[in-house]
């Protein structure tokens, strides 16, 4: 079961919806002719990820705005759409033309509250089969003026190729370790990623760890310079064959915008994982009861 994951590496027109409807249409076209299952856009692909003019830290503090900073904020989050807005439904579309599944993301329109940070997989027959919205929304920054998720989410995904079960995480999602174990233990084969940062050398080995110690796949689409500077990364989550290490690394792109196919054998990562120590085989969450503290020591407070 060779399955193929399109990164998105591309760059927005700012927060034109239709301009990133267009854009975003053509690579997912590009994709499909390249053979893909699964297209995978940057993080916040409605808006570019574009940022408000709001103060760039201490967000949380909304009376720290001046009335001018308030204002952008409330134009800002009003750019957030929902399923039931055209640009989500055109990939909906796209995706039963195509064939193909999409992960879409999106900033996301949350009845009673600020928007939140979403992606959702869209299947080959244009049926959402997940949504998910960021859990670690970087309160330091403008997703203060964000809803964080409330979960992590596996589903199963039926491709040409056949069916895997695929979770999702969102950018900061990744450097905290405990998004893609809590994907792993609920059964995640393949955790689609999609990016808005800087991928340098400490988030590539980052992530590289989170598919080493988890055994499962990972495609991550960051967006192409200038915006960000690409390394758009796929890992395949196989350390060692037989009894000698591998790279795990089955992509890394550039800066450049391109659609850059990853290619994960998901039958070699089945048997992978039948037989490696890794996953669940030897933990002991008995003894692992301060992970759910909520306590924040000194050194960490902000």
């Amino acid at each position: 079961m060779m399955l193929h994951v399109a990164l998105l590496q591309t760059t927005a027109t700012g927060a034109d919806q239709e301009a990133n409807r267009r854009k975003g249409d053509a690579c997912c076209r590009e994709a499909k002719a390249a053979g893909a299952d699964i297209a995978l856009f940057p993080e916040m692909w409605n808006i570019g990820y574009t940022r408000y003019s709001g103060r760039p830290d201490d967000l949380r503090e909304i009376g720290a705005e001046s009335p001018a900073q308030s204002r952008a904020r409330a134009e800002w989050q009003a750019q957030a759409i929902d399923q039931g807005d055209p640009f989500f439904t055109h990939f909906q579309h796209l995706a039963r033309e195509l064939e193909m599944a999409i992960g879409l993301t999106y900033l996301e329109r949350w009845p009673g509250a600020a928007p939140r940070n979403t992606v959702s997989i869209i299947d080959r027959r244009g049926k959402v089969v997940l949504t998910y919205a960021k859990v670690h929304t970087c309160d330091f920054s403008l997703e203060a003026a964000c809803t964080p998720g409330e979960d992590f989410y596996v589903t199963q995904l039926d491709t040409a190729q056949g069916t895997l079960n695929v979770g999702t995480m969102i950018c900061f999602d990744r450097e905290l370790p405990e998004s893609a174990r809590i994907l792993m233990l609920k059964g995640a084969e393949l955790i689609l990623v999609p990016n808005a940062c800087e991928m340098e050398m400490n988030r590539l080995s980052q992530l590289r760890a989170r598919a080493f110690e988890n055994m499962v796949g990972i495609a991550l689409a960051n967006y192409a310079a200038p915006q960000h500077n690409g390394h758009s990364v796929a890992f395949d989550g196989m350390a060692f064959d037989a009894e000698r290490s591998r790279d795990m690394c089955v992509l890394e792109t550039g800066e450049e915008e391109g659609v850059y196919l990853a290619s994960f054998d998901l039958d070699l990562l089945r048997k992978y994982r039948e037989r490696e120590v890794w996953g669940t085989a030897f933990r002991r969450p008995h003894r692992y009861e301060a992970l759910t503290s909520t306590q924040i020591r000194t050194s960490f407070q902000r």
